[in-house]
């Protein structure tokens, strides 16, 4: 789930894993220059909407760490609102890796709390997951 490992040399990497409803996120943090980049493209390139910009950087704003590491976050599946809630997840769980101090403030303001609502699935005899073909009376 979450570890801390070496990466290029003596400088630990910290990592965290987030998910949001079909994405998963893998965030990889290390102290370092003021940099993000989702994908190998910078957060503001990824997250073009400011909302969805917003809610990945959040947690390095909440914790005042925007210029103390360096993030890079790895993203697949689903949509781009809920590839920017599994950055928001991976993040928090990399910094309060990277500081445990920093764990209970998250975790109140609901940081790391998993999301788990999920698309329901569609039923059989039924056009969608409630809705239903249409009835005829005669």
């Amino acid at each position: 789930m979450s570890s801390t490992n070496t990466f290029q040399g003596s400088v630990k990497q910290h990592y965290g894993t987030g998910r949001r409803r079909e994405s998963i996120a893998r965030v990889y943090i290390k102290p370092g220059a003021a940099k993000f980049t989702v994908n190998g493209r910078p957060v503001e390139d990824y997250f073009r909407n400011v909302a969805w910009h917003k809610a990945a950087t959040e947690p390095l704003s909440f914790t005042q760490m925007q210029d103390q590491v360096e993030v890079r976050a790895v993203v697949k599946g689903g949509g781009t609102g809920g590839q920017a809630g599994a950055v928001r997840m991976g993040l928090s769980r990399a910094l309060s890796i990277l500081n445990p101090e920093l764990r209970p403030s998250l975790r109140t303001n609901g940081f790391l709390t998993r999301d788990s609502r999920m698309k329901e699935r569609k039923k059989y005899g039924q056009k969608g997951a409630r809705r239903r073909f249409q009835f005829s009376k005669r």
